[in-house]
């Protein structure tokens, strides 16, 4: 058997005699954390029937092998060495070999008829074998075609069996392989279908050192392992491996699959096309891990749905199932947020006052905020907002409840875990906290702290700090299991959760570019003092300000050389806006972008010809976040009050009041910029929705009808706070 048919470098030569290789990596050691696949040097992607054949099993998905060759190409040039087992020569061949049939039939029949009618033509049952031998030299051509786009070199290599038996050609292969990777050539393998002899039966994975090639699974497997590979992706038409057979209502997918956890999975039917299932892929899955490679079994059926599935895999993300022989010792994220969602259901039917009482832990300053959010808490969750008699003796009452699971995440300030946990408990969430690395032991005192008051009262686990090696996009991902996601830190993170959080409401905002505008009737003082708090207290805060805005009547006149000068005292570096440069002859550098958040000790500088124009410019450049007018005008300032469209507006008071504790909240997890629900600084309000109960006695919709016997009232009725035990979930 001919095994190897290099096309695209055919003067390699003959193979040299080779020592003895061994047959399982000598290091023996498999990634223990997706994280660490970004270290993957030597890949090989398995491509099975389902990625490579169209839906009809007759020819390919071009659409996804464009795909898949631009991945492997990408990484390829970014210094990796790729391999590719490809399936698809059977399919290739079936459809070239239709076409032949049906075209040498059409011509017979229209030969014997004299006529170009034709009649009913039925195909001929297709061997396997004759397929793959007829398709073979089209697929690798199409492989060739789409690498070159790229400036990739490729190699077809055909293998059975046999050549793994047979210790010659194992080590002749061997060679072949490492040379081709090391002339930066992507090896394209398949087993030679047009000659393989069909499996022998219970031959398959007998011990790290014996595996029977009988599929494109095994065959991944072996070489896998032959080359030392540091990741075999496994693509086919399943997301991973789920806990039960795919499409039931309780299928989970496992994001990660240990050894010992064969008892944990259902195996559903096989794929559409190809020879084998998903318990062939399991089982060569774990025989490559035990040989040293890492292993992820992923869909690569939809390009549009699943993305750049094998750049993502490389990255780290969370994509298919990935095989690991280290086992946490802690529960997933997915447990912890299935622990917390159960607790926090336990926490919000728990009465007023314990449900307070254990609010009050005091680490560092923070004891008087907790303890207001304590007082609060007495009556947020059950809390009556509307009662409505429908009719004679059927109630309707909207009542507040829970959001259900919030996921935070923080960057370095540790006082935000204590501010947080004690708002999901008085508002009856439940709570997991992504921390930043910076101050994780911190955190996990402070986490601890709150679990000790939380499991007075039996709901320990209603708070989880995410301490395994998660990143923030795959917790971003968890739309089933996550209700709200609430960024705290730097803009850019609040931006990049932003865009990760496809199917996850964000609450909060991207920016901060606050303003504060010194009308023309504006006290000197008053002015001098906001504009030094709101740039100059905390510059780095969301809340400081950003743009000046002063009234060109102001100009040339001793209230503005004030602000300058103070600006100047405070080592304020300041930007000038447009119109203001073109009033000065030697004016500050000239502010780049008027939509800045500079976080620093800086400043832009604006001039505008009235209050409207001011407020035309922030709706303009501003984030919505928090804004100021300075006048003694009271008219002026109702005006700019009502006509901002931002979530704080302030008269004669620094920006930086924005804030949930100065707003007397006790706390807040976050400022909101939003449009809908909660918006500005963001307490225990914030973190509820509603839901409606209603109370009746066998009514039907049909007694309202024409022909009913009972009329609707609609009447409002005072509304009464939440009588103990009525407490609800949500």
């Amino acid at each position: 058997t001919h095994w190897l048919s290099c096309m695209a470098c055919s003067s390699l030569g003959a193979f040299p005699a080779l020592s003895p290789l061994p047959l399982a990596r000598a290091h023996g050691k498999s990634f223990a954390h997706r994280s660490d696949l970004r270290q993957a040097k030597r890949i090989l992607v398995k491509l099975g029937s389902a990625v490579v054949t169209r839906g009809d099993e007759c020819g390919l998905a071009l659409g996804r092998l464009a795909s898949i060759v631009e991945q492997v190409a990408m990484l390829q040039n970014q210094g990796r060495e790729m391999m590719i087992v490809t399936s698809g020569a059977v399919a290739f061949g079936k459809q070239r070999l239709r076409h032949e049939i049906l075209l040498s039939q059409s011509v017979r029949q229209a030969l014997h008829s004299g006529q170009n009618q034709l009649k009913d033509m039925s195909l001929p049952v297709l061997e396997a074998r004759a397929c793959a031998a007829a398709g073979q030299s089209g697929l690798m051509a199409l492989y060739e075609a789409m690498f070159t786009q790229y400036s990739t070199c490729t190699a077809q290599i055909l293998v059975t069996n046999l050549d793994f038996h047979d210790d010659q050609k194992r080590r002749n292969l061997n060679s072949t392989l490492h040379e081709l990777l090391r002339m930066n050539i992507v090896p394209i393998i398949n087993t030679n279908d047009a000659v393989v002899p069909p499996p022998e039966p219970n031959s398959d994975l007998q011990g790290v050192n014996v595996i029977s090639i009988k599929d494109n699974d095994s065959l991944a497997a072996r070489l896998a392992v032959e080359m030392r590979a540091d990741l075999l992706i496994a693509l086919s038409d399943v997301e991973g491996l789920y806990d039960s057979p795919p499409g039931s209502d309780d299928a989970k997918l496992l994001d990660t699959f240990y050894p010992g956890d064969q008892h944990s999975i259902t195996y559903g039917t096989k794929s559409r096309v190809g020879i084998g299932g998903m318990e062939a892929k399991v089982k060569a899955a774990l025989w490559a891990l035990q040989g040293g490679t890492s292993v992820v079994i992923a869909n690569g059926t939809h390009p549009k749905v699943t993305g750049h599935v094998i750049t993502d895999i490389v990255e780290g993300k969370k994509v298919g199932t990935f095989f690991s022989e280290v086992k946490p010792a802690g529960p997933t994220v997915e447990q912890q947020t299935e622990m917390a969602r159960s607790a926090g259901r336990t926490l919000a039917s728990l009465e007023p006052e314990p449900c307070a009482n254990q609010t009050i832990f005091s680490p560092l300053n923070l004891s008087i905020g907790l303890r207001q959010i304590a007082v609060s808490s007495q009556d947020s969750v059950g809390r009556v907002l509307r009662r409505t008699r429908v009719a004679n003796n059927l109630e309707l009452e909207q009542i507040t409840v829970p959001i259900g699971v919030l996921l935070v995440i923080f960057e370095s300030r540790p006082d935000c875990l204590p501010q947080v946990s004690a708002l999901a408990i008085a508002s009856g969430n439940a709570l997991l906290l992504k921390g930043g690395k910076e101050a994780a032991n911190t955190n996990r005192i402070l986490h601890e702290l709150a679990q000790e008051a939380l499991s007075i009262h039996g709901v320990k686990d209603a708070i989880q700090l995410v301490s395994t090696r998660e990143e923030v996009e795959d917790l971003c991902r968890l739309e089933k299991m996550i209700d709200l996601i609430i960024p705290r830190g730097s803009s850019q993170l609040v931006r990049d959760i932003q865009r990760a959080a496809k199917g996850i409401p964000v609450l909060g905002h991207s920016e901060g570019i606050c303003h504060v505008y010194v009308d023309h009737e504006a006290s000197v003082d008053k002015a001098i003092k906001i504009i030094r708090d709101s740039k100059c207290d905390y510059p780095a805060a969301c809340n400081a300000m950003e743009t000046l805005l002063v009234h060109r009547e102001l100009l040339r006149t001793p209230l503005f050389d004030q602000i300058i000068d103070m600006l100047r005292t405070e080592h304020v570096k300041i930007h000038a806006g447009p119109k203001f440069a073109s009033y000065l002859t030697f004016s500050p550098s000239e502010v780049k972008s008027l939509r800045t958040e500079y976080g620093d000790l800086e400043c832009c500088i604006e001039v505008v010809d009235s209050m409207t124009e001011a407020v035309d410019h922030i709706h303009k450049y501003g984030s919505s976040h928090t804004d100021v007018i300075v006048t003694e005008n009271e008219d002026t300032a109702e005006q700019f009050l009502q006509q901002l469209d931002s979530a704080c507006v302030f008269w004669n008071a620094s920006s930086r009041f924005a804030d949930g504790y100065r707003f007397g909240l006790g706390a807040e997890v976050g400022i909101s910029t939003a449009r809908i629900h909660a918006r500005g600084p963001v307490g225990l309000d914030g973190l509820l929705t509603t839901k409606w109960v209603l109370r009746g006695e066998g009514h039907t919709a049909a007694d309202f009808s024409e022909q009913g016997s009972m009329t609707y009232l609609h009447e409002n009725l005072p509304v009464a706070q939440v009588l103990p035990g009525r407490r609800t979930t949500s």
